[in-house]
């Protein structure tokens, strides 16, 4: 999974832990891991949603100002199914000085 730019922080200061995705079917699986340049997320749970849920609310804890600006990003190809991705960050591992 990529993120805009402007989230990857929130990602890995942990205050963004789902992203709302357009796609025309998921693009990740519960419990894999997909790498960040730094660290990685593990896919805790994907669900399908509709627009009524997605709300300014749950656009705010995906790291966005509002509705708007969150759908303006969420939408990827030719996608009309909606996502709700829940995930959480693993910091990468530092190597033990030998």
């Amino acid at each position: 999974m990529v993120f805009a730019k402007r989230l990857r922080e929130g990602v890995r200061r942990g205050e963004i832990a789902c992203s709302v995705r357009i796609w025309t079917r998921p693009h990740v699986k519960v419990g894999n891991r997909y790498r960040m340049e730094e660290g990685e997320i593990v896919i805790d749970s994907i669900k399908p949603i509709g627009f009524p849920d997605i709300t300014p609310a749950l656009a705010r804890e995906s790291g966005f100002l509002g509705i708007v600006d969150l759908l303006k990003v969420a939408k990827h190809g030719k996608g009309e199914n909606i996502y709700l991705v829940r995930f959480h960050y693993v910091r990468p591992r530092t190597k033990r000085p030998d």
